[in-house]
């Protein structure tokens, strides 16, 4: 496509203006007239687009930005209402990370229905935190849930340096078998705790999220109950293959129902507490038949004064303590408003699991100890008849 009259004069009078500016000069001339020579030729080459100009006077730069910014608005190049609607978004995103920085605790009853739970912490309280990254902030602020996530993130921690240490000793030390079943008891334990810090984190981010992970705290704490279940019933039946089977299967069904009875979306009403901390008592206290049977096998008084089944006696009172604390939720009901930022029920509950799960870590490897360097059975356990 070829240039119009209008184009060229625009070019002639450009170059004109050029010349005037710089002076006569015959050097000068020569060039510009081989600038015009050269446009000639590109503008037969384009293909009806014309080539941008650069000035180099800053005023003629500056002039021609207006003009092109007024053509465009002329030509609707430029959406206005696009533009709006992205300062929209962009004050929207401002307003809400201010807010997120900012947020204050709030009473009791101005919470939603949804984070209403024990309504003996009066004061403290998180709103609701539209975004993952608030509520993972909010670890670092004074609130009721404060303590609920310290205890067990440093919890969860511990035990992954625990399993660190003890899985990566060297098979002189540990063999293989011992830390595969170990290994189930650390799982479900970091598992547990893991899931536990979590939920306390995430639950105020939204109904649906708080009631996932509401569903994997509960999930969790089955998984600790199973995982605890194992080494001691392996090492404490280590010569009785058929009632070793028997429990183990017996411990891995009520695990199931009591994960299946997790997923429930009503078990984490705030009336079915109770009921929760029944069912876990249950699963836990299902643990009585094995020891009793542990006992007359192997003799009460022997195996309490090998601490064997002493330690396992004294996990049992922690957890059922902690489940009681959690159950009737004191002391806060003793001093409403008193205990709400620490000292609550959930989190004497927290501790007391943590120490429980120490207790029986220990427990479980006196008895592996004993198993495995002083009490060889008299012929290895695979032969043994069903």
């Amino acid at each position: 496509m070829w240039e119009s009259d209008s184009d060229t004069g625009s070019r002639s009078a450009s170059s004109d203006g050029l010349r005037r500016r710089q002076g006569w000069d015959p050097e000068a001339e020569s060039l510009a007239s081989q600038m015009d020579e050269l446009d000639e030729v590109l503008a037969e080459e384009e293909d009806g687009c014309p080539l941008p100009s650069t000035p180099e006077d800053q005023h003629l730069l500056d002039a021609e930005m207006a003009e092109v910014l007024k053509a465009g608005v002329l030509s609707d190049e430029i959406d206005l209402g696009a533009l709006a609607h992205n300062a929209a978004e962009q004050a929207e995103e401002f307003v809400r990370k201010v807010w997120e920085a900012s947020w204050n605790v709030c009473h009791f009853r101005h919470l939603p229905r949804w984070l209403q739970d024990n309504d003996y912490l009066h004061k403290g309280h998180r709103p609701p935190l539209p975004s993952f990254s608030a509520c993972f902030a909010s670890i670092f602020r004074i609130h009721t849930e404060t303590g609920n996530i310290w205890t067990h993130l440093l919890g969860c921690v511990a035990f992954i340096g625990v399993a660190i240490y003890f899985l990566s000793r060297p098979s002189i030390e540990i063999q293989m078998q011992e830390k595969m079943i170990f290994g189930v008891f650390f799982i479900g334990a970091i598992v547990c705790l893991g899931f536990s810090f979590a939920y306390h984190t995430l639950y105020c981010h939204s109904e649906m999220v708080g009631k996932l992970f509401s569903k994997l705290d509960y999930c969790g704490i089955a998984l600790l109950i199973m995982g605890s279940f194992v080494p001691w019933l392996y090492y404490s039946f280590y010569c009785h293959y058929r009632p070793k089977i028997i429990y183990l299967s017996v411990v891995v069904v009520l695990g199931i129902l009591s994960i299946i009875v997790s997923l429930w979306d009503r078990f984490s009403e705030p009336r079915l507490r109770p009921l929760r901390a029944g069912v876990f008592m249950g699963f836990g206290l299902s643990g009585i038949v094995p020891a009793i049977h542990y006992g007359i096998t192997e003799g009460w008084f022997s195996q309490v004064s090998k601490a064997s089944l002493g330690w396992l006696v004294l996990m049992g009172l922690l957890y059922i303590l902690g489940a009681m604390f959690y159950a009737l939720r004191v002391p806060e009901r003793w001093f409403p408003g008193k205990c709400d930022i620490w000292f609550q029920s959930h989190q004497i509950f927290h501790v007391l699991v943590i120490v429980a799960a120490f207790v029986h870590y220990h427990g479980i490897s006196e008895l592996a100890s004993y198993r495995v360097t002083v009490g060889e059975c008299s012929m290895p356990p695979s032969s043994i008849a069903f």
